[in-house]
């Protein structure tokens, strides 16, 4: 599995901590590479491409709150980026929306956001017909 990775500047340290803790999988960085503000859109596109290029079976973007790398994520269209805090937000991103990617805020706990991307990688889509609906329904909307 691998998996891709970006932050800006704020959300370098989580990032360079999850691919030691991630060592078991191919994790790709898209950067940055240092703790110099920098622009998080600028990450969460080559994050974004890798994805839609399949080069990655799925990104994690992380930033100041998580917010700002989920709303550039989301502009690309095929990205389905959740922002989230919780492992159950990580399990119902994946389960029911079939999120391709999570963001999260480098201000939570590490031992958090562990267990919010180790439930995301283990949490398959469940292929009920109401969420395969309601994400198409989603994708409806990329193209008005």
């Amino acid at each position: 599995m691998k998996i891709g990775i970006a932050s800006d500047h704020r959300g370098y340290k989580v990032k360079e901590m999850l691919k030691e803790k991630l060592s078991g999988y191919t994790v790709v960085d898209f950067g940055t590479d240092s703790e110099e503000p920098t622009d998080f859109p600028v990450y969460a596109k080559k994050l974004g491409v890798a994805i839609l290029s399949k080069k990655v079976d799925f990104g994690i973007a992380i930033c100041g709150t998580g917010i700002g790398m989920s709303i550039a994520l989301n502009k690309m269209k095929g990205i389905y980026c959740a922002k989230v805090s919780t492992p159950s937000e990580a399990r119902l991103a994946k389960s029911h929306n079939d999120a391709n990617a999570i963001a999260i805020s480098e201000e939570l706990p590490e031992e958090l956001i562990m267990e919010i991307i180790n439930d995301f990688i283990n949490t398959p889509f469940s292929n009920v017909n109401k969420y395969i609906k309601r994400n198409e329904m989603i994708k409806e909307m990329e193209n008005d």
